[in-house]
């Protein structure tokens, strides 16, 4: 805020400015990156438009967790790997996991 100008004030001077603010009712902000989450729980929450660019601005306490990057290894590449090599199911998934869902490589150290 601008000091000596109150809130209407400041209001209509954004408006002439072409700047549009509306506020959100969130009730979580989740931003997630490559490795973690940032967690905002309660935010005030401002949408922002100005001159046809939209931001947002956020406002609250924020936690961070990590983001657990595990393959998802489903049973047709389980059998691919069984089919090309010959091991047991156990054996195909427990090396998949090991060269996260590389399935290539994976085949290539059990034909080993």
């Amino acid at each position: 805020m601008i000091p000596g100008m109150n809130s209407r004030q400041a209001k209509q001077m954004m408006r002439k400015m072409g700047i549009q603010q509306q506020d959100l009712d969130a009730e979580q902000v989740i931003i997630k990156t490559k490795d973690k989450e940032i967690i905002i729980n309660n935010p005030q929450v401002a949408k922002v438009n100005m001159m046809g660019q939209q931001t947002y601005q956020v406002v609250g306490e924020a936690e961070e967790r990590s983001i657990e990057t595990k393959p998802e290894i489903n049973e047709e590449d389980i059998k691919t790997v069984i089919d090309q090599t010959g091991v047991e199911e156990d054996k195909a998934k427990e090396v998949i996991e090991k060269h996260s869902g590389d399935l290539a490589a994976a085949i290539m150290e059990l034909k080993q």
